[in-house]
């Protein structure tokens, strides 16, 4: 195997066969396990085994009602958490799997309540990652997995944000590099009458209508009860410094950053500036990027983040949907 570190009791495993069924082993017997996937590190455990889910939701401090998604690497590890497949399942599937799109389905009775926050439903998908896919087949178990960040944090999109959150409180991580897309799933609530996006991400609502030839709701966030989704109740995202969003007519915006950049400045506050992209074609690298800045606010000790609002369209209403969900304060002028 190859040389294997520990970080305050944390194994780091390097990338390769060996390590990836050593992961898998953990896994079985119980163990928590971060790995890598195309949008964001998670936080891995054995989906059936109810006190490994519980220690991810304590391992994050994260509130019980947020309920997980479960990672799967074939139809027939779905047919073990879902009751069933309703229509139009299995066409997302088809097109988008491997991939970032959640579905969220009926539960099946064999998963434990933790998993879904005691829903109805379960939240799954097939990652687009060969290490995330190898470590599923390997486990031979679906696995529960959020972001593998302490709960409210911006989500991690490389090993060194995993070990800055959970080092010490759990078992392992297994190295894949940054992650491609580095924002989290689209979440697609297949369970009810109307497909219905919960989260916006990787996988746009047109892309998601083009497939069904029907139009996609998006719901509005969870203040009360139990969210369908994660990242539908709670903040989320969030640097330690206040994060402003600010969003309105382009030329406006800017100046009210400006003035406010000052103005701040003036407290003796240092600020930070989070630009919004060019254009549309910007937004994929914007997104990889957004995690990653936020992080390196932090550790740059930035007291003030003003950020710059961006369009709805594509993978701007993700990109909105996580500074929104980051943000103390929004203003739109």
């Amino acid at each position: 195997m190859p040389k294997v570190l520990r970080i305050n009791r944390t194994l780091v495993l390097p990338p390769g066969r060996k390590t990836v069924l050593a992961a898998a082993r953990l896994i079985r017997n119980g163990r928590l396990v971060a790995f890598p996937t195309e949008t964001v590190y998670g936080l891995g455990a054995a989906a059936a085994d109810r006190l490994a889910v519980k220690n991810i939701f304590k391992a994050k401090g994260r509130p019980a009602d947020n309920p997980l998604i479960v990672h799967v690497a074939c139809l027939e590890q779905v047919k073990e958490i879902s009751s069933c497949i309703p229509p139009g399942a299995l066409e997302l599937m088809q097109r988008f799997w491997p991939g970032p799109l959640s579905l969220v389905l009926p539960r099946s009775n064999r998963l434990p309540q933790e998993v879904s926050a005691g829903l109805p439903t379960v939240a799954v998908r097939m990652p687009a990652h060969p290490v995330a896919l190898s470590l599923i087949r390997a486990a031979g178990v679906p696995i529960a997995a959020p972001s593998a960040n302490r709960s409210g944090r911006p989500s991690p999109t490389t090993l060194r944000h995993v070990l800055e959150d959970l080092a010490g409180r759990i078992d392992a991580v297994l190295d894949g590099g940054a992650c491609r897309l580095g924002l989290e799933s689209t979440v697609l609530d297949l369970s009810g009458g109307r497909p219905v996006i919960l989260r916006p991400g990787g996988i746009t609502g047109e892309q998601l209508e083009a497939v069904l030839g029907t139009t996609v709701e998006v719901a509005e966030g969870c203040k009360t009860g139990t969210p369908p989704s994660p990242g539908m109740k709670y903040r989320h995202y969030a640097p330690r410094a206040s994060l402003v969003l600010v969003t309105g007519a382009r030329r406006r915006r800017l100046a009210l950053m400006a003035a406010l950049a000052g103005c701040y400045q003036k407290k003796g506050l240092k600020v930070g500036i989070l630009q919004a992209p060019p254009g549309p074609e910007a937004f994929r690298p914007a997104a990889k990027r957004l995690y990653q800045t936020l992080r390196s606010f932090d550790a740059q000790g930035v007291d003030l983040i003003l950020a710059e609002g961006v369009s709805a369209q594509g993978l701007g209403a993700a990109l909105m949907n996580r500074l929104r969900r980051a943000a103390s304060r929004i203003i739109r002028v």
